[in-house]
């Protein structure tokens, strides 16, 4: 029987419990169906070697439940970059690696054969021909190695700037990378190069830092990448509502990527994009999307980013609705009170963070917001942020309506004392 490890395959399965275990599922032992409980306590083990001074642990009726604790305006760097450096590697890949860069270290070109041989020769290690290209072609596609093509022989070696040469002779480079090392498109590498040289990050701190994004790391070059290609890109989602069950896969989309969008309230971050199967735009948030491939190059590209641009001037946050074309929208009007005199911060705050929506005023000491948005829904969520000051809501639709003079309803009869109701 194989023992436990703390080493991992594929960054994918990690990323998976690291979600919903550890940041939103917070599941007790009993909770998790997917595979079996034995499974489970592999991976909370295996977690926690990574993320033992984060990890917080809180006993219910349902059984102890782990999840992560920090905040992350308070750390120097993000404890969830330990989960990239524990990928295993085969015997022959670690014996490979060091064989490689020593036969390469004196900086002269050699091409396949001629490391082939030198490795037989000079080490007795015996590999075929395929398996030793894979590894420099690896190499060349990380930045360790340089290849060049002398006719059509294809020529390796290392290259000469070392991390630890550059940060020698760039003053100034290691705070650089410092800063940026918590920095959501350079922080993985830049985590990376201050462990190899032993640096820490004792200078930098973030005040609204979502140390999450990291696990959205590995699909988001992907989607860059192809939306500066032009190409389709093909991937499975997992659903927040269906995970819990053990038959749950998710769906599988094909798509045509267009922009990836973040949240300013939650830090979320989301990929928009066309479904050429269903005719029309959506957003799928980053960290439900598992298995991306880039797939074909999309012919129409050019035309679907314009009518993508035309369809944001209809989106007040990442929904795109259920339509497939733009069209009439019924707006959204909010009339809000306040006080000219006193309060002029609220107007400068409805004028901050109107973004589609028309700010008019209505009368003495009224303002009126008009949003004409897909999903009427979004407008919502933010308009509960000025309870007290809303006079009226016009137009949306009478399902949206219904449901805001629900919650207030609700919250009078909770806080008003008129009905024996509890907070819930």
């Amino acid at each position: 029987m194989a023992g436990f490890s703390e080493l991992i395959k594929t960054f994918e399965k990690t990323r998976d419990y690291i979600r919903d275990f550890f940041i939103y599922g917070c599941k007790a032992r009993g909770e998790f169906v997917r595979k079996s409980s034995r499974t489970y306590d592999d991976e909370k083990r295996r977690a926690e070697s990574w993320l033992g001074d984060v990890i917080r642990y809180d006993d219910s009726v349902h059984g102890r439940q782990v999840s992560i604790s920090v905040d992350s305006g308070h750390i120097p760097e993000n404890p969830l970059y330990q989960a990239y450096g524990a990928k295993s590697f085969t015997d022959n890949d670690i014996r490979l690696h060091f064989l490689l860069l020593d036969l390469l270290a004196d900086g002269q070109p050699q091409n396949l054969r001629t490391l082939t041989d030198r490795l037989s020769n000079e080490y007795a290690a015996v590999f075929d021909e395929q398996t030793v290209r894979n590894k420099l072609r690896e190499y060349a596609a990380e930045g360790l190695l340089i290849a060049e093509m002398q006719g059509k022989t294809a020529y390796y070696r290392i290259v000469p700037e070392t991390v630890a040469k550059l940060l020698a002779d760039c003053p100034g480079l290691d705070e650089a990378v410092r800063f940026y090392s918590e920095d959501e498109e350079f922080g993985v590498i830049g985590a990376q190069i201050l462990r190899s040289t032993g640096l820490r990050n004792d200078i930098f701190y973030r005040k609204h830092h979502y140390i999450v994004h990291t696990l959205e790391d590995a699909v988001l070059p992907e989607f860059l990448a192809a939306t500066a290609e032009k190409r389709r890109v093909c991937f499975r989602t997992i659903s927040a509502k269906t995970q819990r069950r053990p038959d749950s896969e998710g769906g599988s989309f094909e798509v045509v990527p267009m922009q990836i969008l973040a949240s300013v309230q939650t830090g979320r971050r989301y990929l928009a994009a066309y479904i050429p199967e269903q005719k029309r735009f959506h957003a799928f948030r980053l960290d439900f999307i598992r298995n991306v491939k880039r797939s074909v190059p999309e012919p129409d590209y050019d035309k679907l980013a314009e009518a993508y641009r035309r369809n944001l001037a209809h989106v007040f946050g990442v929904s795109f609705g259920m339509r497939h074309d733009l069209g009439a929208v019924e707006p959204v009007r909010l009339t809000i009170a306040l006080n000219e005199y006193t309060e002029g911060y609220i107007r400068e705050r409805l004028e901050r963070e109107k973004r589609i929506g028309v700010l008019e005023k209505s009368g003495e000491g009224l303002y009126t917001l008009t949003v004409d948005a897909f999903d009427p829904n979004e407008v919502m969520h933010w308009a509960k942020t000025l309870i007290g000051r809303i006079v009226s809501v016009e137009g949306g639709t009478r399902q949206m309506r219904g449901r805001f003079y629900y919650d207030i309803c609700r919250m009078r009869d909770m806080y008003g004392g008129d009905a024996d109701d509890t907070v819930s």
